[in-house]
């Protein structure tokens, strides 16, 4: 087609992207297509504004390293990340669910632990944490044999990926639910913490006037073959900015209560005080068991 007018311009992208035959990939593309030449008329796009877009996607790219995903932060940053999960995970009949946002730090090959070990690996300043969790189905029925990943960052709000000063899997382990779905674990309490600012995320909080905070939180990432991977987060619901993740991360069904202890732990002296309990349950749904692609290395 010889192009005349926009319109005729998008006429030919959209029947260029109608060619592609597998129907899933068509029906995305067209749809990107059509959204984006909406888009750009819209906003009436400059040429100026164009370049820069582009300059933008580019420096995503070269930002993103074995051990940071700009990109996986931009799409949080947005409300793009949070908007797949609630579309892929709820329904009018389960209008609540614990699958939440994978982040940019998980890592394949967490070392494998016993229940009620502790994730802390190097010398790390904190109140202690005991975790008691539950991993169940929608029926309320226990799910045994789950193998549970998780991870969170460090009292001072650094994963030890980003931290010289922690060894390598910190505050990381997998451990496997018994007989009552059941999984327990020590470690130290989360903080809330910025997200990196350095990069392309950054300049467009900057330029919003929006903060850079999330909100305290512990990943968990729990397979089992039978059942949908579930990807989650349990955030602290006395945190201060638990209305206001920069990530829009936070549903009602994902705050926990890190309750707090100021008299010593009954049967771990240890601990010292205040010390935090965390008892929370997480529900999956049948489907299939599969991992994600790590975000880093």
């Amino acid at each position: 087609m010889i192009v005349k007018s926009d319109k005729d311009l998008t006429a030919a992208v959209l029947a260029a992207m109608e060619q592609t035959a597998d129907p899933r990939l068509r029906q995305i593309l067209v749809a990107l297509a059509r959204h984006l030449h909406e888009f750009v008329r819209e906003v009436r796009l400059t040429e100026d504004e164009f370049r820069a877009a582009t300059a933008l996607l580019v420096k995503i790219g070269q930002q993103t390293t074995d051990s940071h995903n700009e990109m996986v932060l931009m799409a949080g940053s947005l409300g793009v990340s949070q908007l797949v999960c609630l579309l892929n995970n709820t329904s009018p009949e389960a209008p609540e669910t614990t699958q939440n946002l994978l982040g940019p730090f998980w890592r394949m090959h967490t070392p494998r632990m016993q229940n009620g070990d502790s994730i802390v690996r190097s010398p790390t300043a904190g109140d202690t944490l005991f975790v008691k969790a539950r991993v169940e189905d929608r029926q309320g029925r226990p799910i045994a044999g789950a193998e549970v990943d998780i991870w969170h960052s460090s009292p001072e709000g650094l994963y030890e990926n980003e931290d010289p000063r922690q060894v390598s899997m910190n505050l990381r382990g997998q451990f496997v639910t018994d007989a009552e779905g059941r999984f327990w674990l020590r470690s130290v309490k989360p903080a809330g913490y910025s997200v990196p600012t350095r990069g392309v995320v950054g300049d467009l909080l900057k330029a919003q006037g929006r903060h850079s905070f999330r909100p305290a939180h512990m990943h968990a990432l729990i397979a089992k073959p039978g059942y949908k991977t579930l990807v989650s987060q349990v955030y602290d619901g006395d945190d201060p900015r638990i209305e206001s993740d920069v990530q829009f991360g936070v549903t009602k069904a994902v705050i926990g209560r890190y309750t707090r202890h100021d008299k010593p732990h009954p049967t771990t002296p240890d601990a010292g005080t205040p010390w935090y309990q965390l008892d929370y349950t997480y529900v999956m749904d049948a489907g299939e068991s599969r991992l994600p692609r790590p975000p880093i290395k």
